[in-house]
């Protein structure tokens, strides 16, 4: 992993995501976990994907088996671009998928580790 400072921005979709999972939180009545998540994606998320933004596992490293998924694979690959990766980053209870190209980390997605599937299409048109 190099040490070397990056640019994280967060993209409107993990903006959304946020939103979705402050209703949920809000609605369990447990608007104190939400305020611990946006506390933990500020003081440890941040400064961790700044200082070292390949930490995340590489998300395309673990290729699927069916044609489908490796269709949507192909398709994910060619919109990343050119030296970009996707990576995935464990926080706590949640999975954060971010797209790393040069000195330039954006957040694209978060979702709870019991959620299903990250929407591509909610990314990129």
């Amino acid at each position: 992993m190099s040490s070397r400072r990056c640019t994280v921005r967060s993209s409107a979709n993990f903006r959304r995501n946020l939103e979705r999972i402050r209703t949920f939180l809000d609605s369990a009545e447990a608007p104190a976990a939400f305020v611990s998540l946006v506390e933990r994606l500020a003081e440890e998320t941040v400064p961790t994907l700044e200082h070292f933004p390949e930490i995340g596992a590489d998300f395309l490293g673990r290729a699927p088996a069916s044609a489908d998924g490796m269709a949507v694979f192909a398709k994910v690959v060619s919109l990343l671009g050119p030296g970009a990766s996707l990576r995935q980053y464990i926080l706590g209870d949640y999975v954060i998928l971010y797209r790393l190209e040069g000195r330039s980390v954006d957040l694209l997605a978060i979702r709870h580790h019991r959620e299903l599937s990250f929407d591509f299409t909610g990314h990129w048109p």
